[in-house]
C-alpha cells in the first residue's frame, strides 16, 4: 500500500482531470490507473457502464485485453449475474476474499480469469445507479485491507463524479444541439406558405427524435365546417388514408385508430400504443393557444420508441409545439382563403349573371369612364365599320364616333358627365337610318348609356298619325255628307228644270256647266265617304287575280287613249278574303296614278305573284322619272297632292282599302321609275263565311 501523500497526490490529479477533461473514457482510464496503483496486489480493473437495454459493458479498465479478450466485449447481465444485481439493488461495495465459497460471482469469469479474491463497488451519484467497478487479482488474492476498499471507493466516487458531469456536459451539448435545431426549424417553417409544407418539415425534424418513422397527420377541421368527421387526414409521403390504415392493420394495430386519435384530442395528451412486431405507434397532439388543432402520429420502431420516451419525447413535443403556432396560422389563412374562395365564386356567379342579364338586352349599352373611355360594352352596342366590343374598350367614344361631336348627343353627355344627372333625348342616324332613344345614367365617376333603336317606333307613329288623319276626314265626311249633298241635289234638280225652259236656252252651256261642277263636287264627297270608311263588309273569298282580269279592259282602252303601252302578268295565287268594289278602286286609282307618271310610249306593267307562300303581292309599275325622296314620307296622307286638280285623296283611299284588308303598301322609287306593291297575307276564309 503507498503513502499517504502518493494517495492525496493521486486524488488531486484525478480532481484535476475530472475537472478539465472533456473525454470520459480517458478520464476513466485516470481512474482505473490510480486504483491499479493503490492496490498493488490488484491485475484487472474494470469499468462498466449501461447499455440501454439493462447490461452492462465493460468502458475502460486496466488492462484492457485479458486472455485475448477485450474488455468491451464483457457484459454483465444482472439478470443472469447475482452479484451485479444484489450491487444494484444495495448500493454498496461488495468483497469476496474467496470465491470457491461464495456463489455469486459469475463462474464462467472466475473460472477464465482464475478470480481468487474479487471486490465489486457501485458507481453512484446521488440516487442514480451509473455503474460498476469490479477489481480481482489473477490467480492469486488479494486480501485487502478495509482502508484499502476505502481508498479505492474515493476514487469510485471521483468515477461517479467524472460520469455525471460527462453526462451533464453531454445534456449540455445535446441541448444547445436541440436549441439549434429548433432555430431551424422555426426559420423554416417562417418559409412554409402551405398546410402541407410545414408538415413535411415538422415530420423532417421529427425524424432526429424517432429515427426512422412513418409519420401522418390529422386536422381538425373548424366547428363551421359542414357535415363529416372533423378530422383530415395528411401523410408525408402522400400516403392516402387508406394505405396509411392498410399500414396500421399490416403492423398489428388491434384497437380502433380513429378512437385513438380522438382520445388524444380529447385528453390532450401524448398516447403510446403497442401495435406488436415490435412497433409502436405515438400519437401526439397540437397544440397552440390551448386548442388541439391536430395530431401527429409517428409508427416506428419498440427500440426506437424506447430510446424516444427516455431521451427525444420532451424534444419532440418541443418540434411539434414550435410547429402548433405556424399550423394554426396556417390552417386560419386555409379558413380565410376558403372564405374569400367562396365569396369570389358568389361574387364571380353574381358578376356573371348581371354580365348575362345586360348581355340579354336587345338594345346598345356601354359604360365610359370620367376620360370618355369605354369600360364596357354589350354585344348589341353598334360599333362603326364592324368592329368588336373589345377591339374599342379604352378607346374615347369620340374617336370612334368624329361624327358625333357637336351634336346633341355631344351636348347631353356631357350635361350628364358634368352635372351628374339623368339625360333622355332621341337621335337620328342618317347614315345607318337609325332612331335612337338615349338614356345616360351618371355612375361613379362616369356614365352608362343606353341606346334603344325606335326605328319600328317612328314608323308606327307616322302611321298612327296618318290613321288618325284617316279617322278625321271619315268623320268629317260622315258628318258632313248628308247636309251638303240635300242642297247639292235640290240645286241640281232647278238647274235640270231650267234647261227646260225655253226663254233660259241660251244659258243651257252654263247650266251644264254648273251640272258638271255639281257632279264633282258630288265624287269629291264619295272619296271623302270611301277613305274614312272602316267597314269590313262585303269581303269574300276570290282571287285578286278575277278583279285585276275584271277590269283589264278598262286600263287597256285608258292606255289606248293615252298613246301608252300596257302591260298585264298574273301568277298561280291563293284566294284572299277581299272586298271586290275597294279593291276594284285601289287598283284603278294606283293605275290612273302610273299612267299619269309616264311620257308617251312607255309601258304601264301591272301583275300579281306569290311571295314567300305567305304573301299575295299586286305590283303596279311606271317608268316615270321617280318620286323626290323629300315627299315620299307624305304620300298617302289626304289632301296631299303634287297636281294642279288633285284632290290629295286617291292613295289615301288606297290606303284605307289596304288597311281595311290587313295589307301594306310598299313603295320603291329611282331615276328608273316607282313600283308601288301592295302586299295581302294569305288568310284562311272565316268560320260561316262562304
Amino acid at each position: 500500500m503507498v503513502n499517504d501523500q502518493s494517495r492525496y497526490s493521486r486524488l488531486a490529479n484525478i480532481t484535476r482531470i475530472v475537472n478539465t477533461k472533456l473525454d470520459l473514457h480517458e478520464v476513466l482510464q485516470q481512474v482505473t490507473m490510480a486504483i491499479s496503483e493503490e492496490i498493488v496486489r490488484c491485475d484487472s480493473v474494470g469499468i462498466f457502464l449501461p447499455e440501454g437495454d439493462g447490461t452492462y459493458r465493460g468502458f475502460a479498465g486496466k488492462p484492457e485485453m485479458m486472455s485475448g479478450v477485450t474488455l468491451q466485449s464483457q457484459i454483465i447481465d444482472p439478470e443472469t449475474d447475482p452479484l451485479a444485481a444484489e450491487l444494484i439493488e444495495t448500493r454498496k461495495t461488495i468483497y469476496i476474499a474467496d470465491t470457491s465459497k461464495d456463489n455469486r460471482p459469475d463462474l464462467k469469469a472466475v473460472g477464465a480469469f482464475q478470480i481468487h479474491s474479487l471486490l465489486a463497488l457501485p458507481i453512484s451519484y446521488e440516487k442514480e445507479f451509473i455503474g460498476m467497478v469490479f477489481l480481482f487479482d489473477y490467480g492469486t488474492p488479494m486480501n485487502l485491507m478495509q482502508s484499502e476498499i476505502e481508498s479505492v471507493e474515493a476514487y469510485v466516487n471521483m468515477a461517479a463524479v467524472a460520469i455525471q458531469n460527462a453526462k451533464t456536459l453531454n445534456q449540455k451539448e445535446k441541448l444547445l444541439m436541440e436549441k439549434q435545431l429548433l432555430l431551424n426549424l422555426t426559420r423554416e417553417l417562417s418559409f412554409c406558405s402551405t398546410i402541407r409544407e410545414s408538415l413535411k418539415v415538422c415530420f423532417a425534424y421529427l425524424k432526429l427524435a424517432f429515427d426512422d418513422a412513418d409519420f401522418a397527420a390529422h386536422i381538425i377541421k373548424p366547428s363551421s365546417a359542414k357535415g363529416g368527421t372533423p378530422i383530415k387526414f395528411h401523410a408525408a409521403d402522400g400516403m392516402a388514408e387508406q394505405k396509411w390504415n392498410e399500414h396500421l392493420a399490416r403492423m398489428g394495430l388491434t384497437k380502433s385508430y380513429a378512437e385513438l386519435v380522438r382520445h388524444a384530442v380529447s385528453q390532450k395528451e401524448p398516447i403510446r400504443t403497442d401495435m406488436g412486431a415490435h412497433q409502436e405507434l405515438w400519437l401526439l397532439p397540437m397544440i397552440s393557444m390551448g386548442k388541439v388543432h391536430g395530431v401527429v402520429a409517428a409508427v416506428c420502431s419498440s427500440e426506437a420508441a424506447q430510446n424516444a420516451i427516455d431521451l427525444q419525447i420532451p424534444f419532440a413535443q418541443s418540434i411539434i409545439d414550435a410547429t402548433a403556432p405556424v399550423f394554426s396560422n396556417l390552417l386560419y389563412m386555409d379558413q380565410l382563403e376558403g372564405m374569400v374562395e367562396e365569396r369570389t365564386s358568389a361574387l364571380y356567379a353574381a358578376n356573371k349573371r348581371v354580365n348575362s342579364v345586360i348581355e340579354s338586352i336587345t338594345d346598345g349599352f356601354f359604360a365610359l369612364n370620367q376620360d370618355w373611355e369605354y369600360v364596357y360594352l354589350n354585344k348589341h352596342q353598334f360599333l362603326p365599320r364592324g368592329k368588336k366590343p373589345e377591339e374599342v374598350l379604352g378607346n374615347k367614344i369620340w374617336d370612334e364616333f368624329p361624327e358625333t361631336v357637336d351634336t346633341i348627343i355631344y351636348t347631353e353627355f356631357h350635361r350628364a358627365m358634368n352635372d351628374r344627372v339623368t339625360v333622355r333625348f332621341e337621335a337620328q342616324s342618317e347614315a345607318d337610318d337609325y332612331w335612337y332613344e338615349i338614356t345616360a345614367y351618371p355612375f361613379d365617376d362616369g356614365i352608362c348609356c343606353m341606346l334603344k333603336n325606335i326605328k319600328e317606333k317612328k314608323k308606327y307613329e307616322k302611321e298612327l298619325k296618318r290613321l288618325a288623319n284617316l279617322d278625321l276626314i271619315g268623320q268629317m265626311a260622315a258628318g258632313i255628307s248628308h247636309e251638303i249633298r240635300n242642297p247639292m241635289t235640290t240645286v241640281r234638280g232647278f238647274l235640270q228644270l231650267m234647261m227646260t225652259d225655253e226663254q233660259l236656252e241660251p244659258h243651257a252651256a252654263h247650266f251644264n256647266l254648273m251640272i258638271d261642277e255639281l257632279d264633282r263636287a258630288n265624287a269629291i264627297i264619295t272619296e271623302f265617304l270611301s277613305v274614312g270608311n272602316t267597314r269590313t263588309s262585303d269581303m269574300k273569298m276570290m282571287s285578286l287575280n278575277t278583279i285585276l282580269q275584271d277590269i283589264s279592259p278598262l286600263i287597256k282602252v285608258d292606255t289606248s287613249n293615252q298613246n301608252k303601252q300596257i302591260c298585264i302578268y298574273t301568277q298561280e295565287v291563293p284566294e284572299l278574303l277581299l272586298n271586290h268594289n275597294e279593291i276594284r278602286q285601289l287598283i284603278i286609282n294606283l293605275y290612273r296614278n302610273a299612267l299619269e307618271a309616264i311620257d308617251e310610249g312607255q309601258t304601264l306593267t301591272i301583275g300579281t305573284y306569290l311571295e314567300n307562300e305567305n304573301c299575295v303581292v299586286l305590283a303596279v309599275q311606271d317608268q316615270g322619272s321617280g318620286i323626290d325622296p323629300a315627299i315620299i314620307e307624305k304620300i298617302g296622307t289626304p289632301f296631299y297632292t303634287t297636281k294642279e286638280e288633285g284632290t290629295g285623296l286617291g292613295l289615301g283611299i288606297c290606303y284605307a282599302v289596304a288597311a281595311r284588308h290587313n295589307a301594306t303598301i310598299n313603295i320603291e322609287t329611282g331615276p328608273e321609275g316607282t313600283i308601288f306593291f301592295t302586299k295581302f297575307p294569305v288568310e284562311s276564309e272565316p268560320d260561316g263565311e262562304h
